[in-house]
C-alpha cells in the first residue's frame, strides 16, 4: 500500500511505532506545504494520506487521487479537509481524537497561571532590574489565585474534560457550555455546571475555548461575546484561532474591556508578523501571552497519535473500517 505523508520524515521516524506492517508499505514523504502538482507527481497513486492538522486537503486534490481511501489528520483538528468531497468519494477522514487531551489541558492551565501571576511581566522586570518595583506594585494591586476563579469551558470534549479534571484540585468553580448538554451523571463526575454561552461569558473570570471549528463556531468570540465578559476576565484559546475574531479581540484588549488573553493558537497559521494580536501596543502586550501552538505536541501525545494513525492504516489494508472517522462514512 502506498502511503503519502505530508510532514517531516524525521518526526514520523522518531514517533514510528514498532509495527512490522509499516516496513511492508511504500512511504512517500513530502513537505506539508507542497503544491498539489508536487503531491500528485510523487504520490498521486497513494491509498492513504497523512497530513498535518492545519494542512488543507481539497476536493480537487482528492478527485485527482483515484486510489485514495483514507485521509488522516496527524492531530485532532480536521477542518482544513473537505469532508463532504471525501464522503462523496467514499474516502474516510480520520483524526486522533483524545490523543493530546491531557497535554492541551496542561497548556490551558499554564496560560491561565501565567496571566494571573503576570509571568511575562515579572520575568521582564527582574531582567531589567525592576524586581522590587513590580513586587511592591503587585502587593498593592493584588494577584488572583486560580482557586478564586470561576472558569468557563466552551465545549466539553476530551480536552475540556481533561482541563476540568486538572482544575478541580485548584478549587475552581467550573462552568461549561456545549451545543448538547451532558448528562447529570457526567456533570456530577466533573463537578461542573452547564450555562448558556452568554451567561458563561458574563459569570466567568476565565473563559477557555475547547471546541472544534465549524460553520457555527467560526468567529464565535466576537464583539458581542467579548462585551459580555467582565473587564477583569481572561480569554484562553488552546483550540483553534478561527474561533476568535482577531479584530474584535484586539479592540476588547486595547479598550480595557477584558483583562488579557492567553493564546496558544492564532488564525491564520503560520502567524504573520503584522497580525493584529501580535502588534498590540506595548502596554497591552504585557497582558497577552502568546504561544506557537505547542499545546498538543508533547512526546507522549505524538506517540499516541502516530500509533493510532498506523493502526488505522493497518485496519484499512485488512479491509476493516478505521476508527475516529469524522466525515460520517459508514
Amino acid at each position: 500500500m502506498k502511503i503519502l505523508i505530508l510532514g517531516t520524515e524525521a518526526r514520523y521516524r522518531a514517533y514510528q511505532p514498532d509495527m512490522p506492517f509499516i516496513g511492508r508499505q511504500e512511504l512517500v514523504f513530502l513537505d506539508k506545504d507542497s503544491t498539489e502538482d508536487t503531491i500528485l507527481a510523487a504520490g498521486g497513486g497513494a491509498e492513504v494520506l497523512f497530513v498535518d492538522a492545519i494542512t488543507p486537503v481539497s476536493g480537487a486534490l482528492m478527485e485527482r487521487m483515484p486510489s485514495l481511501r483514507m485521509v488522516h489528520s496527524e492531530g485532532v483538528a480536521f477542518d482544513r479537509i473537505d469532508l463532504a468531497a471525501a464522503r462523496d468519494r467514499g474516502i474516510y477522514v480520520c483524526n486522533n481524537k483524545g490523543c493530546n487531551a491531557g497535554a492541551v489541558a496542561e497548556q490551558a492551565i499554564l496560560l491561565m497561571l501565567m496571566l494571573l501571576r503576570r509571568a511575562l511581566e515579572g520575568d521582564r522586570a527582574v531582567r531589567e532590574g525592576r524586581q522590587m518595583e513590580m513586587k511592591e506594585r503587585c502587593m498593592v494591586e493584588g494577584l488572583t489565585e486560580l482557586s478564586a476563579c470561576k472558569v468557563g469551558l466552551v465545549g466539553f470534549g476530551d480536552i475540556a474534560r481533561a482541563a476540568a479534571e486538572r482544575l478541580a484540585p485548584f478549587g475552581c468553580e467550573l462552568y461549561y457550555y456545549t451545543k448538547h448538554r451532558r448528562t447529570p451523571e457526567e456533570e456530577r463526575k466533573y463537578g461542573i455546571t452547564y450555562l448558556p454561552l452568554e451567561e458563561l461569558a458574563e459569570r466567568s473570570d476565565i473563559v477557555s475555548l475547547h471546541c472544534a471549528v465549524n460553520d457555527e463556531t467560526r468567529g464565535m468570540v466576537d464583539d458581542a461575546l467579548l462585551r459580555r465578559m467582565k473587564p477583569t476576565a481572561y480569554l484562553i484559546n488552546t483550540a483553534r484561532g478561527d474561533l476568535v475574531d482577531n479584530d474584535a479581540l484586539r479592540r476588547a484588549l486595547t479598550e480595557g474591556r477584558i483583562a488579557g488573553a492567553g493564546l496558544d493558537t492564532l488564525a491564520p497559521e503560520p502567524v504573520p508578523a503584522d497580525h493584529p494580536l501580535v502588534t498590540l501596543p506595548p502596554e497591552i502586550q504585557r497582558r497577552v501571552v502568546l504561544a506557537p501552538h505547542l499545546g498538543g505536541i508533547t512526546e507522549a501525545s505524538f506517540r499516541r497519535a502516530h500509533a493510532h494513525m498506523w493502526r488505522n492504516a493497518q485496519r484499512l489494508a485488512a479491509g476493516e473500517r478505521p476508527d475516529s472517522v469524522v466525515n460520517g462514512l459508514a
